[in-house]
């Protein structure tokens, strides 16, 4: 099974976004966006409910190839912020052993299908160093690092569910080098989290990889914000990728899109506007 570990910034969707039923629909749509490059959600291949034979054989019929990888946690449930609060990534007890088989489970998969990062949700991580939850957390991300470390893989935190300032702070205090952060601007607009831009400068030297995805912020403290097409929300992408552009970003940039009825079209449009912000991305 070939697989691909170029470094050099590529421009790509995220697989879930698709809601393809089969490894052939998800090529289909895939060409149908006009990218070459995808983030595979790694859980139904781990559970086998997809083939990595078949998706690595059906992505290259189309000159596909998968480039990095995500992880799902148990149990989460997304009908508001407080029950995701509550449910969301390596938080509920409940879920832990199953979770960390996960991981042992998902790291394999990426090994086989020849990724470097996999990115995951840890769930709300507290503000304040010394919180019992906050160390709980920290001690599973540490082993879930671990894991996939060993088989060679880095680990990439979702953004948004706590401020750059508390993820910094996070991230030295777990001080592991195999983690760092998918930098997702519409989360921090959906949490209300803060603006994306700034946190984008705050945080870049840990992120390995961006979700190109749009938002609007609610007016509502504790509400979600609304997921909109990229470049129709408030993120100001010109700013956003001169940041990118200053520091020589060589992350690889994913299409996001969890809402719409079109989102093939969607992602065909934000695809367009990275080209012309960000011209050195493959696609």
């Amino acid at each position: 099974m070939q697989v691909h570990r170029s470094r050099t910034s590529a421009l790509g969707v995220c697989s879930w976004s698709l809601r393809a039923g089969a490894e052939s629909e998800l090529a289909a749509v895939v060409e149908a966006v006009g990218v070459s490059q995808v983030q595979m959600a790694l859980d139904p291949l781990r559970r086998g409910a997809w083939s990595a034979e078949r998706l690595v054989a059906s992505l290259e019929s189309v000159d596909a190839t998968v480039r990095s990888g995500m992880m799902g946690t148990e149990g989460e449930d997304y009908s508001t912020l407080e029950t995701i609060r509550r449910t969301g990534g390596l938080v509920p007890d409940q879920h832990w052993p199953a979770n960390l088989a996960a991981a042992r489970g998902n790291a394999r998969v990426a090994r086989e299908l020849g990724l470097e990062l996999v990115s995951l949700h840890a769930g709300f991580l507290p503000e304040k160093r010394g919180d019992a939850l906050r160390a709980r957390v920290l001690d599973r991300l540490r082993q879930v690092a671990d894991v996939f470390g060993e088989q060679g893989v880095r680990l990439a935190l979702e953004t948004g569910q706590e401020s750059a300032a508390t993820l910094l702070d996070v991230l030295a205090e777990l001080d592991h080098p195999g983690v760092g952060i998918n930098f997702d601007p519409a989360n921090m607009l959906l949490y209300g989290m803060g603006e994306p831009v700034a946190a984008l400068r705050a945080l870049l030297p840990h992120v390995l990889q961006v979700h190109v995805k749009d938002a609007r912020s609610s007016q509502v403290p504790g509400d979600w914000g609304q997921e909109v097409p990229v470049g129709t929300g408030e993120v100001d992408w010109t700013a956003f990728f001169a940041v990118l552009a200053a520091a020589g970003f060589g992350g690889d940039l994913m299409i996001e899109r969890e809402a719409g009825d079109d989102r093939p079209g969607d992602m065909r449009l934000a695809a367009d506007l990275v080209r012309r912000h960000w011209p050195a991305a493959r696609a």
